[in-house]
């Protein structure tokens, strides 16, 4: 892969992400000093990661960052906004003549130009730019400004090596403010754990125990233990609200946000990824005092749901799995389909969308072949692809003898109509399988009654009442629990 590697998501848009599309976020993995806003730097990996939002729902285009210079930085935030500067002028050539020789490597013209270009047709005009702040180091110095637009706001994360080039850029949706604190009379308290090195939050009911528990597993991306996608957190709303319900649930970072430098190495699988840290939390909740380990359960939200079944087999210590928003066809199918969806949201699917998505064929079909093993795909390498595009959800649950809740928003484009009738066929004559669809809902489990694009994650929403209610009352009866 390339220098080092930025998670790929199952909504990610190649190329430019939807060629004026999508809206575009990013994570990034910078050189510069460990701060505040990037607690896990590492000094060998570099890049610029475009996504749009998340599971990030949506696209996650990565990059690594390339290495920093060792002289002091001019002006670093005069250096920001002149690239803003250039980028909002459509100068890309001359922004581009910015960056470090690996930044301009891994981020074609093209790729810049088309990403760029995407922010209006999500989020509308840019009204303002924020007061710029900055954190420096003896690597170079990350400035962040603010961007603000019409329907929603970013901020702009931009590396700056110590000679004053450009190293690395992230656009990523506005930080959220903290979460709320949990209500001191909602019946369950929260406290601070750690799963495999990793920071997490376990939910436990007030009252006596042992109680039933549930793992949450995140979606692609860098996801952080609220599963954050602008101002949702879907994995909040879910904890607090099977807590409320007498159900103990452990959330938790994942390892590619939390500590992305053990993955400067290049060293990157699906397992490392995902799959390790959610057996790791189910053991730890096996072994904790107040947790009946006869009822644990997973609960998978997107590529989340894809590994559940694989979770649930080599744990071997679950009561039950709970499939949410899972993808039931190989993930590079998913991606071509999602590209070719944002791409047409304007309703003008251009000559200029068609070659792009044919070009991202041409390199999944490569991938697939085995043509390269040095190709990447969104930054990602083909290693990586082709081990995720062979898991097969549907086929791992079918060795496995346990009851299945199956979750499915009608509004999900990410995983949609092909997936929900594959998983339907699989599961019809299976007697301990739960399904429920809620027509309303999009690939976060928020209601809506519009056409779903990744803009839907920009607006402030919570997940359904009904289908967090939906769960507590299938674990409860699996566990023979009265409802709380």
């Amino acid at each position: 892969m390339n220098k080092c590697w930025q998670q790929p998501s199952l909504e990610t848009v190649a190329g430019p992400h939807g060629a004026g599309h999508p809206v575009v976020t990013a994570h990034h993995r910078s050189t510069a000093t460990p701060s505040k806003e990037f607690p896990h730097h590492n000094r060998s990996s570099t890049g610029i990661c475009a996504a749009v939002t998340h599971y990030l729902p949506a696209l996650l285009l990565t990059l690594m960052f390339a290495g920093l210079a060792d002289a002091a930085t001019p002006e670093p935030r005069a250096i920001a906004n002149t690239l803003l500067d250039q980028l909002d002028a459509g100068r890309f050539e001359q922004a581009r003549n910015t960056f470090t020789p690996a930044m301009a490597q891994a981020l074609p013209l093209a790729t810049l130009s088309n990403v760029w270009r995407a922010l209006p047709q999500q989020l509308g005009t840019l009204q303002r730019r924020g007061v710029s702040t900055q954190n420096s180091g003896g690597d170079g110095t990350i400035v962040i400004v603010p961007l603000q637009f019409e329907r929603g706001a970013l901020d702009a994360k931009i590396s700056i090596d110590v000679g004053g080039r450009i190293a690395g850029l992230l656009l990523q949706p506005a930080h959220a403010p903290a979460p709320p604190a949990a209500d001191a009379d909602g019946g369950f308290s929260e406290r601070a754990i750690e799963v495999a090195g990793l920071p997490g939050l376990l939910a436990l009911p007030d009252g006596a125990g042992p109680f039933p528990a549930v793992v949450l597993v995140h979606g692609s991306g860098p996801q952080d233990l609220n599963e954050t996608i602008g101002p949702n957190r879907p994995f909040l709303d879910i904890a607090r609200g099977l807590a409320a319900q007498g159900i103990a649930v452990l959330r938790y970072d994942k390892r590619t946000h939390a500590r992305p430098q053990e993955f400067a190495d290049g060293r990157f699988d699906i397992d490392r990824e995902t799959t390790d840290d959610a057996i790791a939390a189910i053991a730890l909740l096996a072994s904790n005092a107040g947790i009946d380990p006869r009822h644990l359960y997973v609960m998978g939200h997107s590529q989340g749901g894809m590994l559940a079944p694989r979770i649930a087999t080599r744990s071997g210590k679950l009561a039950g799995v709970i499939l949410w928003a899972a993808p039931a066809r190989p993930m590079l199918d998913l991606l071509l389909e999602q590209n070719r969806y944002l791409l047409s949201l304007d309703g003008d699917y251009s000559a200029q969308d068609q070659t792009q998505v044919a070009a991202i064929q041409q390199q999944i079909g490569d991938i697939r072949a085995g043509n390269s093993l040095e190709a990447t795909l969104l930054g990602a390498p083909a290693g990586y692809w082709r081990e995720a595009d062979g898991v097969d959800p549907v086929a791992e649950l079918a060795k496995l003898d346990l009851p299945v809740l199956w979750l499915q928003g009608g509004r999900d484009y990410q995983v949609t109509a092909p997936d929900w009738t594959r998983w339907k066929q699989a599961l019809r004559d299976n007697r301990r399988a739960t399904l429920h669809e809620y027509p309303a809902l999009n690939h976060l489990g928020i209601a809506g009654d519009t056409r779903s694009s990744p803009a839907d994650y920009q607006g402030p929403g919570h997940v359904d009442a009904g289908l967090i209610a939906d769960v507590a009352a299938w674990i409860n009866a699996s566990a023979g629990r009265a409802q709380r």
